[in-house]
């Protein structure tokens, strides 16, 4: 053993009171379900409101399109993200740039939600809504890995799975109350005044949920086995992220993977539903948004669940479920969407979203366990952040070219079985990892 692995071994994570645990996890979620809140509202708004807002000269596909193209600016910055947090987080620790992650993503939503349409400033509406998103993608680019790492290494090895799991459960609750807010705008409000001032609203009331976020986390303490690895004889690296790339090449690459198509399933089952919903069946959109709110709820429920299973029987199967059921239930999906009964559609995506949560749910611990304390920030960041890039960011664009070249959604679930058929092959590769103690994997 190592002598990293052999001074965490002396803190075991049962000696850490529950409370403190229970603590670092809810600090952990919360602040995950503010960031996605922040982050997912954004692709719900652009799917329902900023093609007619910021690209109104475009036919409704193309200024689709061209409102998923500032979307997917944000998933560009992500990577840069991870690796200025990755960085640091595994230098100075994983709690002070959590909070600073926060405080970056709820100021560039707020603003989001004070800017100029097209039809006040022109082109420049367009291209800060373009920067902000910019900078919501640097903030969510260095939050991952730091909530899930503080729930990590404060659980307990038997049971990481589900309490990572829970903090996953929490981007979902984050998308929940996204939609949610905007469904019930949608519901009350006539189109006039959701597109005049109603679409603000859910972005100015990120300002509140970020003071929160900031407050629990704030009494949260540092991660005690990121604290301990600072002690030792090595210390802390002065280049993490570069470690992390020369010694655990396979465990960025498999984290990649893995976290490919669960990226891009997820999106594909929610922005671009919104958009094919309403612009392509041309159904109201209290249709989309009650529906992707169902899933919501699935996401928040199923998560946890899928987490706990693969505390029991191991994270690879599981996950390998996730991906192949996936991969089996778009090609169901778009026909279930296709007959425009709101009660077939809410369904498509409930299920849909159930079964990507058994790779959703277990994904937070089993991208944890691929890399060892000192470099774990910066590996994990790396591995959700960079499939990020060609994945969620261009899923709704890809989508709507498929679509709008074949006539034809078949290409679309192709598509996404391609993605998970690369994810499948990872976890037969992957080393099982559940109920392994970080003083093993460090050592």
């Amino acid at each position: 053993m190592s002598a990293a692995a052999e001074l965490a071994a002396r803190i075991p994570v049962t000696a850490i009171p529950v409370t403190a645990r229970r603590k670092a996890v809810l600090g952990a979620a919360i602040g995950t379900t503010v960031e996605w809140y922040d982050f997912l509202l954004y692709a719900t708004a652009a799917a329902l409101v900023f093609g007619k807002l910021f690209f109104p000269h475009a036919d409704p596909l193309t200024g689709a399109m061209a409102s998923f193209a500032t979307y997917a600016i944000g998933f560009l910055a992500r990577p840069l993200g991870a690796v200025v947090f990755g960085h640091f987080g595994d230098r100075i620790g994983r709690k002070r740039l959590l909070m600073l992650s926060l405080f970056l993503m709820g100021g560039a939503t707020f603003a989001i939600g004070l800017l100029p349409t097209f039809a006040t400033v022109g082109v420049a509406a367009p291209i800060m809504l373009t920067g902000l998103r910019l900078l919501q993608g640097f903030g969510l680019g260095g939050e991952w890995a730091g909530a899930i790492l503080m729930a990590a290494e404060y659980a307990d090895a038997p049971r990481r799975g589900f309490w990572c799991g829970l903090v996953q459960a929490g981007g979902a609750l984050g998308n929940l109350f996204a939609t949610a807010i905007l469904a019930v705008l949608a519901a009350v409000q006539s189109e006039h005044d959701f597109l005049a001032w109603g679409w603000r609203v859910p972005f100015l009331v990120s300002f509140v949920l970020v003071g929160v976020g900031l407050w629990v986390r704030f009494s949260v303490a540092e991660s005690p086995v990121f604290e301990e690895a600072r002690r030792t004889a090595g210390g802390v690296h002065r280049a993490p992220v570069l470690e992390a790339l020369r010694t655990r090449p396979a465990g960025v690459a498999l984290g990649s993977a893995l976290k490919l198509a669960e990226n891009i399933s997820y999106y594909v089952m929610t922005a671009f539903a919104i958009t094919y919903v309403t612009d392509v069946l041309k159904l109201p959109r209290t249709v989309a948004l009650n529906a992707v709110l169902a899933g919501g709820i699935a996401g928040v429920v199923s998560m946890p669940l899928w987490s706990m299973l693969s505390d029991r029987i191991g994270r690879r199967p599981v996950y390998a479920f996730g991906a192949a059921g996936v991969a089996l239930w778009l090609f169901a999906f778009f026909p279930l969407v296709r007959t425009g009964a709101p009660a077939l559609i809410a369904f498509a995506i409930v299920a849909g979203v159930a079964i990507h949560s058994a790779m959703n749910g277990p994904q937070g611990a089993f991208i944890a366990e691929l890399f060892p304390t000192r470099v774990r920030y910066s590996g994990a960041s790396l591995s959700y952040q960079l499939p990020a890039v060609i994945g969620g960011s261009l899923a709704p664009i890809i989508s709507i070219g498929l679509l709008r070249a074949t006539g034809s959604t078949l290409a679309i679930s192709a598509y996404v079985a391609a993605a998970c058929a690369i994810s499948f092959v990872a976890t037969l590769i992957a080393r099982e990892t559940k109920g392994r103690s970080f003083a093993e994997i460090d050592g």
